[in-house]
């Protein structure tokens, strides 16, 4: 939260966040998605990196998932959950 803060005091047009919920408690991961879903409202730019599906999901306009350094979906989070086989693939879900 203090790194993000940081970066919004300077005329900010592209945060890149890498796994910013990792190891975080619930209560903590919903601040900080939170938090994104305010500075999207700002017009900033976001690329996130988050291995937390719901979480990406919920805050995310775009979804790439990487597999061996190839783009293997490129979507919507519509998208995303309408590909079954990316998901049970990629993300272990499975319907």
């Amino acid at each position: 939260m203090l790194a993000i803060a940081r970066v919004l005091l300077g005329t900010t047009r592209l945060i890149l966040l890498d796994e910013p919920t990792e190891g975080l408690a619930p209560m903590i991961v919903q601040e900080i998605r939170n938090s994104i879903l305010d500075i999207k409202k700002e017009n900033v730019a976001i690329f996130l990196a988050e291995q937390n599906i719901r979480m990406a999901l919920e805050t995310a306009d775009r979804h790439y998932i990487i597999d061996k350094g190839k783009v293997a979906f490129e979507g919507t989070g519509q998208q995303l959950r309408e590909s079954q086989g990316v998901m049970e693939s990629y993300l272990g879900i499975s319907a």
